[in-house]
């Protein structure tokens, strides 16, 4: 693993980039955190050690904001501009980039990636509304995105649960998962189950693009 720091309008970004095993990557998966965390979550660190050995190069980015040690994250134009901002090193590769993220990650993904050239976007907890406010839905961001999503979603996402997505959407359920994916005791399945559903769910979505 290598850490790049990147000049953005908002500020240094950080990416920290885990190389494909193979070599020469077949794909780059560039991941966003959300607005409560960083590139520590779970299901980030899940997929940065799983994929590389699949022929994938995973880039978790790091926003401005967390690099300067704030703590609340800017207004989603600023998160956006900082990822316009970081998208050139993400293409430096020379091979195909899956945008992608969790939670406000995944809408930076989804409002930038028809524009910036991405071939798909992964949105992992996609905030598809407020808790407890339905009527104030994201959708038009993952509908509106202009290339083919996957969205992996805890089964008890107060954000949106699976059930709730529009159709065309078809998230990967994860049972027992809340927004972060940690898994209820009750739900019986473990937490390393759910993190390898998160993986697999990915990995065989990433195979099957051209």
């Amino acid at each position: 693993m290598s850490i790049q720091t990147v000049p953005t309008p908002a500020g240094d970004a950080r990416i920290h980039w885990h190389p494909a095993a193979t070599g020469t990557p077949r794909l780059v998966l560039a991941l966003g955190h959300g607005a409560g965390g960083g590139v520590e979550a779970r299901d980030l660190v899940a997929l940065a050690a799983a994929l590389p050995a699949h022929g994938v190069t995973v880039a978790l980015v790091e926003q401005p904001w967390r690099v300067a040690g704030k703590k609340v994250a800017p207004a989603p134009a600023t998160l956006d501009k900082a990822w316009r901002a970081l998208w050139p090193e993400l293409a430096a590769p020379g091979v195909p980039v899956v945008a992608g993220g969790r939670s406000a990650g995944a809408r930076v993904a989804c409002r930038t990636a028809a524009e910036l050239g991405a071939v798909a976007v992964l949105a992992l907890s996609f905030p598809l509304h407020p808790p407890g406010r339905p009527e104030k839905s994201r959708a038009e961001e993952l509908l509106g995105a202009g290339v083919p999503v996957l969205v992996v979603q805890g089964a008890r996402d107060p954000f949106g649960r699976p059930e709730e997505f529009p159709a065309g959407t078809g998230p990967v359920a994860v049972p027992g998962a809340d927004h972060g994916f940690a898994v209820a005791r009750s739900a019986g399945v473990t937490q390393e189950d759910a993190l390898a559903l998160i993986t697999e769910a990915v990995r065989d979505r990433l195979a099957g693009l051209p």
